[in-house]
């Protein structure tokens, strides 16, 4: 809806930002005003929230490319320059974004609406997730990581109580933007609502018919999982793919696993570790691939997934993990 605001050379000049950055992303040229809201968001849930909460008012945009690791990816200044001539950037804001606040410092220089989705959510700390696990894993923090949550788990949107959270802030900052929509806007959000529900009890229903409640993994993504329905993660890298353990730890995931008979270790589809293939041979485990919903495939795209058919999956994923065959 925006009109152009001449802020591509401020972006340009912004270098600090995107410098050495892939300029793959959120792609093509600003479309013409079209009487919709133009938005921009970061991870996939945001995404696919918007839209269906948006529905035909809204053209949204992941700055994301398909299996991107969000954690470490930057946007390039083109793109940059893109959002600042949008009506919105809808961010997670709970730490997963790693070039957020750099960004959002350069967006205030335009008149684009900033949106934290994830205001108002208490985010878990390593400390309280680990309360839930049966064997703390301390991660090696005398060595620098390429993006530090601060101790937060930042990983809300696997929750889908907590997703309905994002939704709603989503739901209340576009009828903000457009409140002659505020009905359509608020009909679309409770259609959402009642599959996250859904999608919450399918969840329950499969660790209370599991045969363990422990599982491996090579990210430390679960913890929102811990919490609500009762598992167990051991994780090989932490709340960041970069937080990589120390021998002495890869010694107790490995003794801990075994201890719990373990028989699959969960990878996920844009997240590659080494270690984690060193631990699964070692205990002589299979893989397994959960999708973390950072970003998603050009496969998803193309086969018209969205958030809860990529969660259903999940779903299945887990029971396979919980199981003893």
């Amino acid at each position: 809806m925006k009109k152009t605001l001449g802020l591509a050379s401020a972006f340009i000049l912004a270098a600090g930002l995107t410098a050495g950055c892939s300029s793959t992303g959120a792609s093509g040229d600003h479309k013409e005003h079209d009487g919709k809201l133009d938005i921009y968001t970061t991870i996939y849930p945001l995404e696919d929230f918007t839209k269906k909460i948006g529905g035909e008012y809204v053209n949204v945009k992941s700055v994301y490319p398909p299996n991107v690791e969000a954690h470490t990816y930057e946007p390039s200044s083109k793109t940059m320059a893109e959002i600042s001539d949008s009506d919105a950037f809808i961010y997670s804001g709970v730490g997963v974004e790693g070039f957020a606040d750099k960004a959002v410092n350069t967006l205030k220089g335009s008149d684009v609406k900033i949106v934290k989705a994830g205001e108002g959510i208490d985010l878990l700390s390593q400390t309280e997730e680990h309360e839930h696990g049966e064997e703390e894993h301390h991660h090696d923090h005398e060595h620098e990581h390429d993006h530090d949550h601060g101790g937060k788990d930042p990983h809300v949107w696997l929750d889908p109580v907590l997703a309905e959270k994002l939704a709603e802030n989503i739901k209340n900052e576009l009828a903000a933007l457009e409140p002659e929509h505020k009905k359509e806007f608020t009909k679309n959000y409770e259609s959402l609502k009642k599959e996250l529900e859904q999608l919450d009890q399918e969840l329950k229903q499969t660790v209370a018919k599991a045969d363990k409640k422990e599982i491996l993994v090579s990210h430390a993504a679960y913890g929102y999982w811990e919490k609500r329905y009762g598992i167990k993660q051991i994780s090989v890298l932490g709340l960041s793919p970069t937080e990589e353990p120390s021998q002495k730890e890869l010694e107790k995931i490995v003794k801990t696993a075994k201890e719990h008979d373990i028989k699959y270790v969960i990878f996920e589809n844009n997240v590659s570790s080494k270690i984690s293939e060193i631990i699964k041979n070692e205990i002589g485990a299979k893989s397994l691939t959960m999708k973390n919903l950072e970003s998603v495939t050009k496969e998803d795209r193309q086969n018209g997934e969205d958030y809860l058919s990529i969660m259903d999956e999940n779903a299945s994923v887990l029971k396979k993990a919980l199981s003893n065959q």
